[in-house]
């Protein structure tokens, strides 16, 4: 199979935020450290030092609870400028030894190093250079996961961290992704863990077994994809352009709110702030989404494409009251607000066209 000629890593910098900040602050190393909101607010763990992991903390869990687990925890506020300035490092380390290199967050990244004919042509040995350069430049450690496609470089990065360096050979994949729990595929979160277990569908094993037929029928198009990787077969490729899908804000409320005017005021503030990030990305946007968490946690989104761009010269109240409409605001309190901008233009494109209000008139 062509897919097997290939040489992919996956990098994936160790608990990121937290490591940069004991980097930075002596004081914090060897001590459970949480990056995110303060234990007696609303906030939630943006990610943890592993001493922290110890207790059972683990990114996406609230603050407070997080605090119960390890009263002792030193909680840092996150400085994503910092973060931000070691990801280019990290990043112009990657660019010494491939063009072919596709972020995808501050912290992880995939490398395509079928062409580079450094230490051999070892790929094991080339994400061991790169691991010992990231560490030599940022003082901060990363696993990488080796293997011949995206899929299970991924899985790999994760088996033996921190400080992981995995190998899965094409020998190997088949097999290795036969014994694996569904649950630990990447691409596949706990609601699609709980279908495909209602299908008793629960290792890699188990979803060799199903026909495409079956599995695009209970899973839609991701039924091609689980088809394929149950095999071990990803051929998507290295995507060294990757282009913002939506820039988005969102808050989080010390006190649960429930007016229908304070949620707007909010929303017109979360847009303006939107709009800022937009602007410095230099991109336009058509669609508005917004995000509403309710105070039960039960969440849902609302979106709405617009025939012009949006700006900060347009009033969007009225957007907001449309998208308001079929839901729950003024009856259910709120404890979270989201508003995001997508379906962008080309800058270089929109520079021939005149940019109208979202309401001007025919």
């Amino acid at each position: 199979m062509a897919e097997q000629g290939r040489k992919i890593i996956h990098i994936d910098m160790d608990a990121f935020f937290a490591a940069v900040e004991q980097r930075d602050n002596p004081e914090y190393r060897n001590k459970p450290i949480i990056v995110g909101g303060k234990p007696d607010s609303r906030g939630v763990v943006a990610t943890c030092s592993y001493e922290a992991r110890k207790f059972g903390i683990h990114s996406a869990m609230s603050s407070s609870q997080a605090y119960r687990l390890c009263p002792q925890a030193i909680f840092v506020k996150p400085r994503f400028e910092a973060y931000k300035q070691a990801s280019i490092l990290i990043r112009q380390i990657f660019a010494k030894y491939t063009e072919l290199y596709e972020p995808l967050s501050l912290d992880e990244a995939y490398l395509d190093v079928s062409q580079n004919s450094s230490h051999h042509g070892s790929a094991t040995l080339i994400a061991k250079d790169i691991k010992k350069s990231i560490l030599s430049k940022t003082g901060l450690v990363a696993s990488a996961g080796v293997s011949y496609n995206k899929f299970l470089a991924k899985i790999a990065s994760d088996m033996d961290k921190p400080d992981g360096l995995y190998l899965i050979t094409p020998k190997q994949g088949e097999q290795f992704v036969e014994t694996l729990n569904v649950g630990k595929f990447h691409g596949i979160g706990k609601a699609t863990e709980k279908k495909m277990h209602d299908l008793a569908i629960k290792t890699g094993w188990d979803l060799k077994q199903q026909s495409l037929h079956f599995l695009t029928q209970h899973f839609g198009k991701s039924g091609q994809h689980y088809y394929n990787i149950s095999r071990a077969i990803d051929l998507r490729a290295i995507n060294n352009h990757r282009e913002s899908k939506s820039v988005g804000v969102e808050t989080t409320f010390q006190i649960d709110i429930k007016d229908r005017a304070e949620v707007l005021n909010h929303l017109q503030q979360l847009l303006k702030k939107a709009l800022k990030k937009l602007n410095e990305k230099e991109l336009k946007a058509q669609t508005i989404t917004i995000k509403i968490k309710y105070h039960d946690f039960v969440q849902i989104t609302r979106s709405k494409t617009l025939t012009s761009i949006v700006s900060n010269s347009i009033d969007c109240m009225a957007v907001f009251e449309s998208l308001l409409t079929n839901t729950e605001i003024g009856r259910r309190k709120v404890r979270l607000l989201g508003v995001s901008l997508s379906s962008f233009n080309n800058q270089t494109q929109l520079l021939n066209y005149r940019q109208m209000d979202l309401f001007e008139d025919n």
